[in-house]
């Protein structure tokens, strides 16, 4: 048995680290992601860039996908197709992203 693993299907939480996508999301802020939610133009993504998990939001304008951070810190990054999300924000803690539908009603643990 292989105790504390999950599924990559499973939806699971980050913390994020830094300023990079103030103001939406400040140092600290704790992220639900969901593997399988569904990526659309300005959803904010998981991806993984050469090997390394960054958090940035997606911008889709015809057969182009771009990565971008929110304050402008570091350049974006072109993307060849959508294999390298690996999950789609879906809730911030405190805050939940308007744009989903399924959540747990409030008062349940």
């Amino acid at each position: 048995m292989d105790m504390g693993s999950c599924s990559s299907k499973d939806v699971f939480a980050l913390q994020v680290q830094g300023n990079s996508m103030a103001p939406e999301f400040q140092d600290g802020a704790v992220i639900v992601i969901d593997p399988q939610g569904h990526v659309k133009d300005k959803s904010y993504v998981i991806a993984n860039l050469n090997g390394e998990l960054v958090f940035r939001q997606i911008l889709i304008h015809g057969g182009e996908m771009t990565l971008r951070v929110l304050d402008g810190s570091e350049p974006e990054s072109q993307i060849e197709d959508l294999k390298v999300i690996e999950g789609v924000v879906i809730q911030q803690a405190g805050r939940r992203r308007k744009d989903r539908k399924f959540y747990r009603p409030e008062g349940l643990s």
